[in-house]
C-alpha cells in the first residue's frame, strides 16, 4: 500500500507541482523519516493523528535536528497529507494544526564523517597524552556523550565483552550505550599509558586522567578539541557538543530509529518514558552497529 500512494505522490509532485528530480528526492527522504517513526509506533501513515505528529516533531528536536530542517520536514509532510486528502485516501488532514518551529539561532555545527576522521588523524600518538585524546574523542563521537558524562566515565563502567558503557547522565540517571569496536580498541591502547600514571585518591576508577592522576575538566576537553580541529584544517565553530550532535545526525541519516537515538542520547521524553520500555539492550546494540559510521 505504501509504495502505491508514494509512487502516485511522486508523480503528483513531478507533473502537478513541476518539481525537479532533486527536490522530489528531498521530499521523499524527509517522508522516510516519518515512515520510520510510524513503523516504530506500529501504526499506519493513514491513521496517525495530530498527537502522533507532535510526538514525531518532538523526537526530531530531541535528536538535534535544527529548527530550519524541522520546518522543511513539516512542510513536506503537510504537502503529502494534502495530497492524500485530495486523492480521497483521507477524510481529514491530521497536519492542519501542525506548526513549524520558529527559526532562530542555528544549532552547533555538524561534523562530517570525513572531518571526524581528520580530527582523529591529527592527534600525535607519540605525545604523552596522544592516545588518551584519541580514545577520548573516539568515545565522545561513537557514544554521543555529553562532555560531563565523558570526563566522569568510570573504567568499571566500560563493558568490553558486552560492547556497552554505563553512563551517568543528567539527574544522576544511568543508561546503557553501545560502544563501537574502534572506540574499545582506542581505550585498550590508552590503558597502557594510564597504568603508568600515579592515580590520586578518589580517581582510581576514573577512565580519562590528566598527567597528575586526576580527572579532566570540561575546559580541558574543549581546548583539546579546538586544538585538534585547527590542526585538521577544519574551520568550524566546534565544541564537545558538536560531536554529540554529529553522532545523532549521522545515525539518523543512516536510517536509525528516532526512539533508539533518543535513548542513547539520554534525552528526557516529552510525554512519558513508558513508550521506550520495550527497547532492550540488544535492540540498541543492533541500531548503533547497523547505522553508526564507525561500524561500517
Amino acid at each position: 500500500m505504501k509504495n502505491n500512494y508514494i509512487d502516485k505522490y511522486k508523480t503528483y509532485l513531478r507533473l502537478e507541482k513541476g518539481l525537479s528530480a532533486n527536490t522530489i528526492e528531498a521530499y521523499l527522504d524527509d517522508m522516510e523519516k516519518l515512515f520510520r517513526f510510524v513503523a516504530g509506533e506500529e501504526a499506519d501513515v493513514l491513521r496517525i493523528n495530530y498527537s502522533d505528529l507532535q510526538q514525531f516533531v518532538a523526537q526530531l528536536n530531541d535528536v538535534g535536528i535544527s529548527s530550519r530542517s524541522q520546518a522543511r520536514i513539516i512542510s513536506g509532510i503537510k504537502s503529502f497529507y494534502r495530497y492524500l486528502l485530495l486523492e480521497d485516501y483521507l477524510q481529514a488532514d491530521p497536519t492542519e494544526l501542525l506548526e513549524a518551529p520558529k527559526i532562530g539561532m542555528k544549532l552547533p555545527e555538524i561534523l562530517t564523517v570525513d572531518e571526524i576522521n581528520r580530527i582523529l588523524a591529527s592527534i600525535d600518538l607519540s605525545a604523552a597524552a596522544g592516545q588518551r585524546n584519541r580514545a577520548m574523542l573516539e568515545v565522545l563521537y561513537s557514544c554521543g556523550l555529553r562532555v560531563s558524562e565523558l570526563i566522569h566515565l568510570a573504567y568499571s563502567d566500560v563493558y568490553f565483552e558486552e560492547e556497552f558503557i554505563k553512563v551517568n547522565g543528567k539527574g544522576n540517571k544511568q543508561r546503557l550505550v553501545p560502544i563501537s569496536q574502534p572506540a574499545l580498541h582506542e581505550i585498550r591502547n590508552y590503558l597502557y599509558d594510564r597504568r603508568r600514571i600515579t592515580v590520586q585518591k578518589g580517581f582510581e576508577d576514573r577512565l580519562f586522567l590528566n598527567p597528575r592522576g586526576k580527572g579532566l575538566t570540561r575546559v580541558m576537553v574543549f581546548y583539546i578539541i579546538k586544538t585538534q580541529t585547527a590542526l585538521a584544517g577544519i574551520h568550524k565553530n566546534i565544541s564537545p557538543h558538536t560531536f554529540r550532535h554529529s553522532f545523532a545526525t549521522h545515525l539518523l541519516e543512516g536510517g536509525a530509529n528516532l526512539r533508539a537515538i533518543q535513548m542513547m542520547l539520554g534525552h528526557e521524553k516529552i510525554t512519558t518514558t513508558e513508550l521506550y520500555t520495550h527497547l532492550d539492550r540488544e535492540f540498541l546494540r543492533k541500531e548503533i552497529i547497523l547505522h553508526h559510521p564507525r561500524n561500517k
